[in-house]
């Protein structure tokens, strides 16, 4: 899977997570750019994104990200 193919259903996560379909992330998107996206919904992504690519971050993982691209990082890497 590319990095185009893993945005895409990251993105799709997030619309599920924020309950919005128009939602449109690139790699650089961050907490700071979605409303709502606090760290509670942080650990509700990060349980979604294991889910659909069915892996776990590790404690290291999850505390070095810093935006989307950083996600896609960790998941192109597994």
């Amino acid at each position: 899977m590319n990095r185009e193919e893993i945005l895409s259903k990251i993105n799709e996560i997030f619309q599920d997570a924020f309950d919005d379909e128009s939602l449109e992330i690139s790699e650089a998107t961050t907490a700071n750019d979605i409303e709502g996206w606090d760290s509670l919904m942080q650990m509700n992504l990060i349980e979604m994104i294991e889910d659909e690519f069915e892996f776990q971050f590790t404690m290291d993982e999850v505390a070095a990200l810093k935006n989307v691209g950083s996600i896609v990082d960790v998941v192109a890497s597994r």
